[in-house]
């Protein structure tokens, strides 16, 4: 018995259920299982989703940056000056779709 079958019994009984003054507590219980297992299917389905190519960049140098921001405003352009490092750059948004490591050289450090 799956998640959807098991709502599909509790809004069958809710459906059966008079509501008064003598099932008000009987209708919360429903309600809050109702409740746990929409959120359970939920969790499930956001887990089931589609997975993006995960990364890992291996701690090279003295430190790690990150830069992270809108889409179109110049990050690719950015690392591309500093770090010598060749990503695709369009006109167009989430053009860079992968993460791409580059080594910046300051001072001396490496970063």
């Amino acid at each position: 018995m799956g998640i959807g079958d098991k709502i599909r019994d509790i809004e069958e009984e809710m459906a059966k259920t008079q509501k008064n003054k003598a099932t008000e507590y009987h209708w919360g219980q429903l309600k809050s299982r109702l409740a746990k297992l929409k959120t359970e299917l939920e969790e499930e389905g956001s887990k089931k989703g589609p997975k993006g190519e995960g990364f890992d960049v291996e701690k090279n140098g003295n430190a790690r940056c990150v830069m992270i921001g809108f889409p179109s405003v110049g990050k690719s352009s950015l690392l591309n000056q500093l770090c010598g490092t060749t990503s695709e750059a369009a006109a167009y948004e989430f053009t860079t779709l992968t993460c791409i490591p580059g080594v910046l050289y300051i001072n001396d450090a490496k970063m």
